[in-house]
């Protein structure tokens, strides 16, 4: 029995679509890479891949917020 992990599918489509050329995509395309994006980071959140990512981020804000003081 083959599993898919849908986080890891809608992730390659992601990336196919912002591989192309901005200048090639329609507004349908557009709002299609949005819809896609939005539920792959709803996917992701409650993993443990997400709170790492959401953790390297708070660490990223944390960086550029004391060195802008």
């Amino acid at each position: 029995m083959l599993t898919i992990n849908v986080a890891l599918l809608l992730a390659v489509i992601v990336f196919f679509q912002l591989r192309r050329r901005t200048e090639a995509r329609s507004r349908s395309d557009e709002k299609l890479t949005v819809v896609t994006v939005s539920a792959l980071g709803i996917l992701l959140a409650p993993t443990p891949v997400g709170h790492g990512i959401l953790n390297v981020l708070e660490q990223l804000a944390g960086g550029v917020t004391q060195v802008s003081r």
